[in-house]
């Protein structure tokens, strides 16, 4: 058992992109100075990730798409799409991001448990990018390691409020990877696409109907795919004050939901990969609060 938990930063995880303020930016950089002012995470905890490679993002995205992208060709409804106005830097944050998950995995399977101050890009599409997501970080990570033959049955865990769409189309035949989304019923996507497991919650799903899905859920994932290795998207827009959300989830609520998966994860002896997923509250503080406890949960778990 370690002492540390690998956590995945970079400075441009905090790229003033969003000039309308939909996404809080702020929240990348403010986020790890709260886990080290806390003594949550110490300094040691935190690694620069280096960028993803351009093999490994091609293992799911297409060679149009990733191409367009980066020399920055694509169209008007595209970018409108993805809600983020394309550049140079943009991309490269995209790629740094991909590269932490993948590097957290890596991570995990000697420490049990790696997180990413970013990541969740699960709206990413093989061919397309859309709500804030570019690449899918942790369907490139979950394919870098079944490439690598480090893993042989994956499963993604999406608890973000939104569904997974990207994901599940990304690994819609791929039987070594089970996606699993649990997710408003009424957010977007108004266009579901189908996971190997979805769960849809209706609006104000409080924290008791909420907790008790996830309760039985774990259980039956765990005896349907024998996974040997997970991936956690921890999103926080389950809260009731979320900007993009509908559900009613308190942060007490949300806290427990982080302690019901990763001791599950734990007493099975499964690596796990957090990427952070969404958090759009109108007040940053709550964001923090709600994302810090995910790594207060694991620090108490893993280490």
């Amino acid at each position: 058992m370690t002492s540390l938990i690998p956590v995945a930063f970079d400075p441009s995880y905090r790229l003033p992109l969003d000039k309308n303020h939909r996404f809080p930016m702020e929240k990348y950089e403010l986020l790890p100075q709260q886990l080290l002012l806390e003594g949550t995470c110490e300094e040691a905890d935190f690694f620069v990730p280096k960028p993803a490679k351009m093999n490994q993002v091609l293992r799911v995205h297409s060679k149009e798409y990733v191409g367009r992208l980066c020399n920055l060709e694509l169209s008007k409804n595209e970018i409108r799409s993805i809600g983020f106005p394309l550049s140079e830097d943009l991309i490269k944050r995209e790629f740094l991001i991909a590269g932490g998950t993948i590097m957290g995995a890596e991570k995990a399977l000697d420490c049990g448990i790696a997180m990413n101050i970013a990541g969740g890009t699960h709206h990413a599409f093989p061919n397309r990018g859309e709500a804030f997501c570019l690449l899918n970080d942790q369907a490139i990570g979950a394919q870098y390691l079944l490439d690598k033959g480090y893993a042989k049955k994956i499963l993604v865990l999406d608890l973000d409020v939104h569904q997974g769409n990207g994901t599940a189309s990304i690994f819609r035949n791929n039987k070594d990877v089970f996606t699993c989304s649990v997710h408003g019923a009424k957010n977007y996507p108004f266009r579901k696409e189908v996971s190997d497991y979805d769960v849809s919650m209706e609006d104000n799903c409080s924290d008791s109907v909420y907790i008790d899905e996830i309760k039985s859920l774990l259980p039956k994932l765990y005896d349907k795919i024998m996974p040997d290795f997970i991936f956690y998207l921890s999103g926080v827009d389950i809260l009731e004050s979320d900007k993009l959300g509908r559900l009613g989830m308190s942060i007490t609520g949300c806290k427990k939901r982080d302690e019901l998966v990763l001791s599950f994860i734990k007493e099975k002896g499964i690596p796990v990969q957090c990427s952070m997923g969404g958090g759009y509250s109108k007040d940053l503080r709550v964001i923090i609060e709600a994302h810090a406890n995910t790594f207060r949960v694991a620090k108490t778990l893993f280490t």
